[in-house]
């Protein structure tokens, strides 16, 4: 049977800035351990913690430009364009642009706070 979500529900975000995360399906709005798929919206200048999730995460940004760094170096991910990061591996997002970013994330199995492993 289909599901309809009629609203997402607004998490609270990491980072030096306010950073809204609409979550459509996951652990809180939908009650889905297997998946989460959210909206973000992050200005100009936000940076989060590094994070060693036990997730995979799937990003495709909207609008905007995603810093994605990584132990092995940093990907610039603009409008129209992807990145995945796997589960296990160090990662840090950022927004440095002026404009911020407007993007979608899939995470499987479906985040938690207690799975992502930020850094102190």
């Amino acid at each position: 049977m289909a599901v309809r979500i009629e609203k997402p529900s607004v998490i609270e975000a990491a980072g030096n800035k306010p950073k809204i995360i609409q979550e459509f399906f996951g652990r809180v709005n939908s009650g889905s351990n297997d998946v989460s798929i959210a909206k973000m919206k992050s200005p100009g200048g936000w940076v989060e913690p590094g994070q060693k999730p036990e997730f995979d995460e799937y990003t495709v940004v909207l609008k905007g430009m995603l810093r994605v760094e990584t132990e092995n170096g940093i990907l610039d991910i603009h409008a129209g364009e992807a990145v995945m990061t796997p589960r296990g591996e160090w990662i840090r997002y950022s927004t440095p642009g002026e404009e911020g970013a407007e993007y979608i994330a899939v995470c499987i199995p479906a985040f938690s706070p207690g799975t992502v492993h930020r850094d102190e």
